[in-house]
């Protein structure tokens, strides 16, 4: 607080940052001491001086709590909404936004974007998890490796079942790439794991070089044939074409910093 406040004006200054501190009003301390000044200089009715306080702590938290599921949801690149552009992608724009608008997810629907590399499919995908997170969602990011490595991890206390009801209860979970690579019989045991825990309670988000129906050229048939029934059951299939934008970009000069 400035100089023009007086000694007693510092002392329930100082009280009520001891009194956040004790309750954990973060944000409320750190504007306590601007908000009083300015209460002051406008003449705000106390109510008014609460209602901002209170507005900043709730707005603290709501940041904390995004970042926190950002973090959590381990994603690759960083690739958001605000480097996609909306008319490279061989997308009909009316099916860009419907995507944007995470309806889907509300209805527990699933999404599988299939096409070539470099099309735009995991920009696309990670850019959806970032904007569900905005949008308040639990969003969890996993490579079709991650899947494996997990069912690995959690068979050797034989808690596999366990720790995929609990990736089921994430309200968006995203799986790039399948197909890439071959599959592992892990990787493969997981991504029916996760699709049969999802099913008809949370969405799926997957991109795949492959359509769906050619799952069988990747896994065991009996689990590839389970796992599309789930998977398509209520799910949007969005189909990617063209070149890979990667490559044009290189070509054009525009991967790189140019050289001086």
């Amino acid at each position: 607080m400035s100089a023009n406040g007086t000694p007693a004006d510092m002392a329930v200054i100082d009280e009520v940052t001891t009194l956040c501190r004790r309750l954990r009003l973060k944000y409320v301390r750190e504007q306590l001491a601007d908000v009083v000044l300015t209460a002051r200089a406008q003449r705000w009715d106390p109510a008014e001086a609460l209602r901002v306080l209170l507005a900043a702590e709730a707005e603290g938290r709501d940041h904390s709590t995004m970042e926190l599921r950002r973090k959590r949801a381990h994603f690759p690149a960083g690739k958001t909404f605000g480097s996609w552009v909306e008319s490279r992608s061989s997308i009909p724009p009316a099916t860009q936004r419907a995507l944007r608008s995470l309806e889907w997810v509300g209805r527990a629907e699933n999404l599988v974007i299939a096409g070539p590399q470099g099309t735009g499919k995991s920009h696309l995908l990670e850019a959806l998890g970032h904007h569900g997170i905005n949008q308040g969602l639990s969003v969890a990011w996993f490579s079709i490796e991650d899947l494996g490595a997990l069912v690995r991890r959690h068979r050797v206390d034989d808690t596999v079942s366990k720790a995929f009801v609990a990736l089921g209860a994430m309200q968006l979970t995203l799986i790039d790439d399948i197909g890439l690579l071959p599959i592992s019989a892990d990787a493969a045991e997981g991504l029916y794991r996760l699709v049969d825990a999802a099913y008809e309670r949370r969405s799926l988000a997957l991109s795949s070089n492959l359509h769906p129906s050619g799952f069988d050229q990747l896994m065991d048939k009996t689990i590839a044939s389970a796992l599309v029934d789930r998977l398509l059951h209520h799910a949007h299939v969005v189909v990617t074409e063209g070149e890979s934008l990667r490559l044009e970009d290189a070509l054009a000069g525009k991967g790189v910093v140019p050289l001086t």
